[in-house]
Protein backbone atom coordinates (compact mmCIF):
# COMPACT_ATOMS: atom_id res chain seq x y z
CA UNK A 1 0.00 0.00 0.00
CA UNK A 2 1.35 3.61 -0.74
CA UNK A 3 0.71 6.94 1.00
CA UNK A 4 1.20 9.53 -2.09
CA UNK A 5 0.41 8.34 -5.14
CA UNK A 6 0.75 10.61 -8.42
CA UNK A 7 -1.44 10.21 -11.47
CA UNK A 8 -1.12 11.70 -14.48
CA UNK A 9 -4.83 12.28 -16.13
CA UNK A 10 -4.83 13.53 -19.70
CA UNK A 11 -8.25 12.09 -20.87
CA UNK A 12 -7.34 8.89 -22.28
CA UNK A 13 -8.97 5.68 -21.49
CA UNK A 14 -5.45 4.21 -19.97
CA UNK A 15 -5.56 7.36 -17.64
CA UNK A 16 -8.93 6.25 -16.34
CA UNK A 17 -7.34 2.96 -15.78
CA UNK A 18 -4.57 3.85 -14.01
CA UNK A 19 -6.40 5.81 -11.45
CA UNK A 20 -8.40 2.56 -11.08
CA UNK A 21 -5.71 0.98 -10.33
CA UNK A 22 -3.87 3.55 -8.33
CA UNK A 23 -7.06 3.81 -5.98
CA UNK A 24 -6.88 0.27 -5.27
CA UNK A 25 -3.22 0.62 -4.11
CA UNK A 26 -3.72 3.77 -1.18
CA UNK A 27 -3.56 3.42 2.17
CA UNK A 28 -6.52 4.05 4.36
CA UNK A 29 -5.13 8.10 4.88
CA UNK A 30 -3.05 8.09 1.59
CA UNK A 31 -3.40 11.25 -0.52
CA UNK A 32 -3.86 10.79 -4.51
CA UNK A 33 -2.38 13.43 -6.52
CA UNK A 34 -4.30 13.42 -9.69
CA UNK A 35 -2.15 15.76 -12.37
CA UNK A 36 -2.94 17.26 -16.02
CA UNK A 37 -0.67 18.76 -18.28
CA UNK A 38 -2.56 20.66 -21.12
CA UNK A 39 -1.51 20.18 -24.11
CA UNK A 40 -1.95 21.39 -27.98
CA UNK A 41 -2.48 18.01 -29.25
CA UNK A 42 -2.02 17.77 -33.77
CA UNK A 43 -5.65 16.56 -34.01
CA UNK A 44 -9.20 16.76 -32.19
CA UNK A 45 -10.06 13.79 -29.10
CA UNK A 46 -12.84 13.44 -26.84
CA UNK A 47 -11.85 12.71 -23.48
CA UNK A 48 -13.31 10.31 -21.24
CA UNK A 49 -15.44 10.95 -18.57
CA UNK A 50 -17.88 13.29 -21.20
CA UNK A 51 -15.39 15.99 -21.22
CA UNK A 52 -16.18 15.66 -24.98
CA UNK A 53 -13.89 16.27 -27.68
CA UNK A 54 -11.12 18.84 -27.78
CA UNK A 55 -10.40 20.72 -30.45
CA UNK A 56 -6.83 20.64 -32.23
CA UNK A 57 -6.96 24.41 -32.73
CA UNK A 58 -8.61 24.93 -29.01
CA UNK A 59 -6.39 28.06 -27.32
CA UNK A 60 -4.39 27.15 -24.13
CA UNK A 61 -7.47 28.57 -22.26
CA UNK A 62 -10.07 26.26 -23.66
CA UNK A 63 -7.70 23.41 -22.76
CA UNK A 64 -7.06 24.76 -19.34
CA UNK A 65 -11.21 24.75 -19.03
CA UNK A 66 -11.31 21.28 -20.57
CA UNK A 67 -8.49 19.74 -17.79
CA UNK A 68 -9.61 21.73 -14.87
CA UNK A 69 -13.35 19.92 -15.98
CA UNK A 70 -11.46 16.49 -16.58
CA UNK A 71 -9.69 16.81 -13.06
CA UNK A 72 -13.04 17.07 -11.36
CA UNK A 73 -14.16 14.60 -12.86
CA UNK A 74 -11.26 12.01 -12.20
CA UNK A 75 -11.61 13.46 -8.50
CA UNK A 76 -14.94 12.06 -8.49
CA UNK A 77 -14.57 9.22 -9.79
CA UNK A 78 -11.58 8.62 -7.16
CA UNK A 79 -13.92 9.43 -4.50
CA UNK A 80 -16.36 6.80 -6.20
CA UNK A 81 -13.16 4.69 -5.79
CA UNK A 82 -12.95 5.07 -1.80
CA UNK A 83 -9.95 7.76 -2.45
CA UNK A 84 -10.19 10.37 0.90
CA UNK A 85 -7.50 12.72 -0.12
CA UNK A 86 -6.99 14.31 -3.27
CA UNK A 87 -5.29 17.19 -4.68
CA UNK A 88 -6.24 18.59 -8.09
CA UNK A 89 -2.60 19.46 -10.05
CA UNK A 90 -3.13 21.48 -13.18
CA UNK A 91 0.05 22.98 -14.55
CA UNK A 92 1.87 23.94 -17.99
CA UNK A 93 5.05 22.37 -19.64
CA UNK A 94 6.68 19.28 -20.59
CA UNK A 95 4.54 16.12 -19.26
CA UNK A 96 7.45 14.31 -18.46
CA UNK A 97 9.55 17.24 -16.48
CA UNK A 98 6.18 18.32 -15.13
CA UNK A 99 5.29 14.63 -13.82
CA UNK A 100 8.48 14.10 -12.91
CA UNK A 101 9.15 17.44 -10.64
CA UNK A 102 5.64 17.35 -9.08
CA UNK A 103 6.73 13.32 -8.09
CA UNK A 104 9.90 15.06 -6.43
CA UNK A 105 7.95 18.30 -5.15
CA UNK A 106 5.20 15.95 -3.02
CA UNK A 107 7.85 13.30 -2.42
CA UNK A 108 5.32 10.60 -4.10
CA UNK A 109 5.92 6.93 -3.24
CA UNK A 110 4.74 5.73 -6.55
CA UNK A 111 3.72 7.36 -9.99
CA UNK A 112 1.08 5.03 -11.66
CA UNK A 113 0.69 6.04 -15.16
CA UNK A 114 -1.29 4.89 -18.55
CA UNK A 115 1.14 3.04 -21.04
CA UNK A 116 -0.41 5.30 -23.60
CA UNK A 117 -2.27 8.52 -23.67
CA UNK A 118 -4.09 10.92 -26.20
CA UNK A 119 0.07 12.30 -28.01
CA UNK A 120 0.39 11.60 -31.37
CA UNK A 121 2.62 8.97 -33.27
CA UNK A 122 5.42 11.07 -33.12
CA UNK A 123 5.87 10.03 -29.41
CA UNK A 124 6.47 6.27 -30.55
CA UNK A 125 9.85 7.93 -32.34
CA UNK A 126 11.26 9.89 -29.52
CA UNK A 127 9.65 8.06 -26.67
CA UNK A 128 6.58 7.75 -25.37
CA UNK A 129 5.89 9.47 -21.83
CA UNK A 130 5.53 6.78 -19.48
CA UNK A 131 9.11 5.68 -21.29
CA UNK A 132 10.87 8.48 -19.98
CA UNK A 133 8.79 9.28 -16.81
CA UNK A 134 9.33 5.18 -16.13
CA UNK A 135 13.64 5.46 -17.04
CA UNK A 136 13.97 8.79 -15.16
CA UNK A 137 11.81 8.99 -11.69
CA UNK A 138 13.21 8.44 -8.08
CA UNK A 139 10.22 6.71 -6.76
CA UNK A 140 8.38 3.86 -7.91
CA UNK A 141 6.43 4.06 -11.53
CA UNK A 142 3.67 1.28 -12.16
CA UNK A 143 2.85 1.30 -16.16
CA UNK A 144 -0.78 0.21 -16.58
CA UNK A 145 -2.31 -1.30 -20.01
CA UNK A 146 -5.58 -0.80 -21.07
Amino acid sequence: MYTRILVPIDGSEHAKQALSVACKLLDENATLYLLHVPEALSYTTTLVWGIGAVNAEATLAEREKAGEQLLQQAAKSAREQGAKQIEELLTQGDPVRVILDSANAFDIDTIVLGSRGLSNLGSVVIGSVSHKVSHSAKCGVITVRQ
